[in-house]
C-alpha cells in the first residue's frame, strides 16, 4: 500500500547601482509570512507552497521576495510580528494558522492576506462568506472542527471498548479550543460515547494532561489540530507510548514519529493553494473576488507498528481505507 524571528530573503546587487538606474527597475514585490511555529518545522510545507507560487508564476529569489516572522508557539507575539510586516510595506501577507490570521486581520485592513485556517473563516469574521469574501482577505480553510466527528469514529471503532475519549485542546487558542470541543461533543452523543475535554498550553501541561488521563478512566484521545501541538509531535507520541494511550492525530506528520493513528487535510494540497493563491493576488486579483478553497483532500494513516505495541488489532476494512499504512 502507498505507504531567524524571521527569516528575510531580498534580491542583492540593486542597493550598489545608482540612484537613477534604481529607479528604472521595477519594485520586487515582498510576501510577510506569518507563522505560529518554528521554521525548522516547515520545510515540506514550505516546498507545497513554493510550488503553487511557481504554478502562478512566481519563483522565490527570483521575481517575488519572502519574509518569515516566526512567533515559535509564543502567540502573543504574533500582534507585533504582523504589525512589522504591515510597516514594511509588503505586497501581501501569508497568515497560516488561525492565531496568526487574527493577528494579520487586526493589523491591516488593505493589504491582501491569504490565509489558512483551521477554523470556519465566516464563523470567526474573517470573511462574509465563503464564495465572496469580502475585505481584504481569502485563503484555505481545513475543516478541521468537521473532520472531528469522522476521527472520533475512526478512535472508536479501533477501540471499542474505550468508554471515555478525551480530547486536548489548547486554551491559548479559545476560537479554536471552543469550536473544537462543541463540534465533538454531539458527534459522541450520537454513539453513545463521552467526551472529555482536556486543555494544555505548555509542554509541562501536555505532560500532566497525558499523566491524568489514565487516573481519569479515559480510553482514547484525540488531539485537536492546534499549530502548538502539531508543532510537538515527538513530545506527543512519546507520552501517548509511555501512558499507552491509543492517540487519533490531525496529520501524517504524528504517524511517521510513531503514533497511532492519524486523519485530517492534506497539508501539502493546502498550502499549495495557498501559493497559488497568493501568486494570483501577485498578479492583480482581489481577495475579495477569490472565493474561499475548502480542503478536498483527506488523509487516513496508521501505524501498524504501534497498533501492535497497543496491542490493537486493525481492522482489515480499515487498513484498506487508508491512504498510507506504515508497517
Amino acid at each position: 500500500m502507498r505507504r531567524r524571528d524571521f527569516i528575510t530573503v531580498v534580491g542583492g546587487g540593486v542597493v550598489a547601482w545608482p540612484r537613477a538606474a534604481r529607479a528604472q527597475q521595477p519594485a520586487t514585490p515582498v510576501i510577510g509570512w506569518l507563522g505560529s511555529e518554528r521554521a525548522d518545522q516547515f520545510a515540506g510545507r514550505l516546498r507545497a507552497f513554493a510550488q503553487g507560487l511557481n504554478e502562478a508564476g512566481f519563483v522565490d529569489g527570483r521575481n517575488v521576495a519572502i519574509e518569515y516572522h516566526w512567533a515559535e508557539s509564543q502567540y502573543s507575539r504574533l500582534p507585533a510580528l504582523a504589525a512589522d510586516l504591515v510597516r514594511r510595506q509588503v505586497t501581501v501577507v501569508v497568515a497560516t494558522t488561525t492565531p496568526a490570521v487574527q493577528a494579520a486581520k487586526t493589523a491591516t485592513a488593505t493589504i491582501p492576506i491569504v490565509f489558512l485556517t483551521s477554523s470556519d473563516p465566516v464563523e470567526v469574521g474573517l470573511v462574509a462568506s465563503l464564495n465572496r469574501p469580502g475585505g481584504n482577505m481569502t485563503g484555505v480553510a481545513n475543516l478541521s472542527v468537521e473532520i472531528g466527528a469522522k476521527q472520533l469514529q475512526l478512535l472508536h471503532e479501533l477501540v471499542p471498548a474505550a468508554t471515555v475519549i478525551a480530547l486536548l485542546v489548547n486554551p491559548t487558542n479559545p476560537i479554536l479550543a471552543e469550536a473544537l470541543s462543541r463540534g465533538l461533543q454531539p458527534a459522541g452523543r450520537a454513539i453513545g460515547q463521552q467526551i472529555r475535554v482536556v486543555s494544555a498550553g505548555t509542554e509541562r501541561e501536555i505532560d500532566a494532561a497525558f499523566a491524568g488521563l489514565v487516573q481519569q478512566g479515559v480510553g482514547a484521545l484525540v488531539v485537536g489540530n492546534d499549530p502548538f501541538f502539531n508543532s510537538r509531535p515527538d513530545q506527543l507520541v512519546a507520552l501517548a507510548a509511555r501512558h499507552a494511550v491509543p492517540v487519533i492525530y490531525p496529520y501524517r506528520e504524528f504517524v511517521a514519529a510513531g503514533g497511532l493513528m492519524s486523519y485530517g487535510s492534506s497539508l501539502t494540497d493546502a498550502y499549495r493553494q495557498v501559493g497559488v493563491y497568493t501568486g494570483r493576488i501577485l498578479k492583480g486579483e482581489k481577495p475579495a473576488d477569490l472565493p474561499v478553497q475548502q480542503s478536498t483532500k483527506f488523509e487516513l494513516v496508521i501505524n501498524m507498528k504501534t497498533a501492535k505495541a497497543l496491542g490493537i488489532e486493525v481492522p482489515t476494512s480499515m487498513q484498506m481505507l487508508a491512504d498510507e499504512v506504515i508497517d
